[in-house]
């Protein structure tokens, strides 16, 4: 009998069948695969269906990411190992709080190294920490690539293309996100932690309670109401004072 029930969750197909191919031949004495989906939906329904002990997990899928499936799973009883092309940054929040990963693609005897560590906490009956595991993740979330933004909510995490956020807004120490579609979603994180992430070429904070999309949803800069920017949505918002030199020069660029 296999000492792992795994599940694998990719959307790319080649990437399942490879992972599935070098479990088969190299670990089939350890590893029984029993079950896998393309996105966190499917993988949702898995998890609802099949008893499983890990599961090889890809995070940014169409449909429905893996933030999305670890946050609406209701038990947290399986061990995750992170399949996916993780910058540095997410690497580094992952081995701080010695999570597994494996950069695509994957490395056989890195994949030996999972498994045998996932049999010995398996074998040592050692609880899931599922706090620790949302700890990292919205460490991981709060690194954007250049297209979208990983929001932590109050509810788990939206993943929203930064083409479609209009601006952002502090409240004490969280931030509200207005997007193109009237939603707004409202997080746990300041508004710097965002100012940080974003890609400033397309995002810039000109006030102590706002950033704006200056890329994307800028329509008029009124100086007569008091320094006002009037976005795509219809939504004012002030520039201050001390970033107001700066927000002309960006203009011009």
């Amino acid at each position: 009998m296999a000492q792992l029930r795994v599940v694998i969750v990719d959307d790319e197909f080649h990437a399942r069948e490879n992972l599935k191919l070098i479990l088969s031949e190299y670990y089939s004495d350890q590893i029984e695969c029993v079950g896998e989906a393309s996105n966190g939906n499917d993988a949702l329904m898995l998890a609802q269906e099949v008893e499983f002990d890990l599961i090889f997990l890809d995070i940014m899928m169409p449909e429905a990411s893996g933030f999305d499936f670890l946050s609406r799973v209701e038990k947290r009883n399986f061990q995750v190992v992170f399949t996916t092309a993780f910058r540095e940054y997410a690497i580094q929040a992952i081995r701080e709080d010695a999570l597994d990963y494996l950069e695509k693609p994957i490395d056989i005897d890195e994949l030996g190294k999972v498994i045998q560590k996932a049999i010995e906490i398996k074998q040592k009956k050692e609880p899931v920490d599922a706090d620790r595991l949302t700890k990292v993740l919205q460490e991981i979330a709060l690194h954007s690539n250049l297209e979208k933004t990983i929001v932590p909510t109050r509810d788990g995490f939206a993943i929203l293309k930064n083409t479609e956020i209009v601006r952002l807004e502090a409240d004490e120490n969280y931030t509200t996100i207005f997007c193109t579609n009237g939603k707004k979603y409202v997080s746990s994180r300041n508004i710097k932690s965002f100012e940080e992430k974003l890609d400033s070429k397309m995002f810039m904070r000109v006030h102590k309670s706002h950033i704006v999309n200056i890329g994307f949803h800028l329509k008029e800069f009124n100086r007569t109401e008091g320094n006002l920017l009037i976005l795509s949505n219809g939504d004012a918002v002030p520039v201050s004072r001390r970033k107001l030199q700066e927000f002309i020069e960006k203009m011009q660029e």
